[in-house]
């Protein structure tokens, strides 16, 4: 009986019927979820299309005034909105640290960064969640330990931010970011170690965890992705199923936060709110898919650079700003 070289038997493996069969099911995955995702794209197009049309001269001219209110905010919001939602939705971080650091610098009051922070967050954190669940990058298990512990937390963090006021929320936030820096670090050592039992999944207390990254991510305006996607991803987990499964419980946390805001401080600064919510849900699929392509060890190179470069951002704004 012949053998069958290596070269060929790979070449057999890779073109079987299981194999042929599971890449063209996530292919078509991914097509459904680029599909859908054009279709809202365009509603929501010919919805704006249409009010252009239906409004009169004068409420064309009332919208253009709001939209260029605070110095042309909204549009710097849509830029900040869809650049955080690029790194957030795939790398599992970023985006409420990229978004309070542009806003601590217009000088906007922390409880309303936060506030305006998580409600335009549930709807975009919402957006990528449904596309990692269809991508499958969720794992239910580990959704249902963190989200809990962790709408506790953001309830805690948003009355307390909301009471507290300013100045504590600036002394935590210096410890949070030279911690979030530590994992960054480590997290790119992680990428060019050698695969030894020094990489073998460690066990994470995720209650506390959870507990803890709500809080943060609520009391200073973001946090939840460099300390709870980097503490799993540091410990050893697989990159793609923690981005995904903290994004989903993300997004539950975030709309906690948004409506303890609303009943403690009301809803504020409907331009940054607007302009964070239309940039970050147009990039939300798009980033959830890029999660599912990119190779292990570029994914852990490219969050810990995230993770340090939003933590020292954090750090200069505040001890020497």
């Amino acid at each position: 009986m012949k053998s069958n070289t290596p070269e060929e038997i790979i070449v057999e493996i890779t073109h079987s019927k299981e194999v042929v069969s599971t890449v063209n099911e996530l292919v078509s995955s991914r097509r459904k979820v680029l599909n859908k995702y054009m279709v809202a794209v365009s509603v929501i197009a010919l919805i704006v299309l249409f009010t252009y049309f239906f409004l009169s001269a004068e409420q064309l001219s009332q919208l253009q005034l709001a939209l260029q209110k605070d110095n042309h905010l909204f549009y710097w919001m849509l830029l900040v909105g869809f650049s955080a939602e690029v790194v957030a939705g795939s790398m599992g971080m970023g985006y409420g640290v990229i978004c309070t650091t542009i806003l601590l610098v217009l000088n906007v009051p922390p409880p309303v960064i936060s506030a305006s922070i998580h409600s335009a967050e549930s709807f975009t954190s919402a957006a990528g969640s449904i596309s990692h669940w269809q991508l499958g990058n969720i794992n239910k298990k580990l959704v249902k330990s963190l989200a809990i512990p962790a709408i506790i937390g953001a309830v805690i963090g948003a009355i307390l931010l909301t009471y507290v006021g300013e100045r504590y929320a600036k002394m935590t936030k210096p410890f949070i970011a030279f911690y979030t820096m530590y994992l960054g670090i480590r997290i790119i050592q992680n990428a060019f170690s050698s695969k030894d039992s020094s990489l073998q999944k460690k066990k994470v207390n995720i209650t506390f965890l959870g507990l803890i990254g709500g809080f943060i991510d609520s009391f200073g305006g973001g946090g939840w992705g460099p300390l709870v996607t980097g503490t799993f991803i540091k410990n050893g987990h697989t990159p793609r199923y923690v981005i995904g499964s903290s994004t989903f419980a993300k997004c539950i946390l975030t709309v906690a936060s948004a409506i303890t805001f609303i009943f403690t401080i009301g809803i504020h600064h409907w331009n940054i709110v607007a302009g964070l919510l239309i940039g970050g849900i147009v990039t939300a699929p798009f980033s959830a898919m890029l999660t599912s392509k990119l190779p292990t060890k570029k994914m852990f190179i490219a969050v810990g650079i995230v993770v340090i470069f939003c933590s020292l951002i954090t750090i200069y704004r505040a001890l020497f700003l």
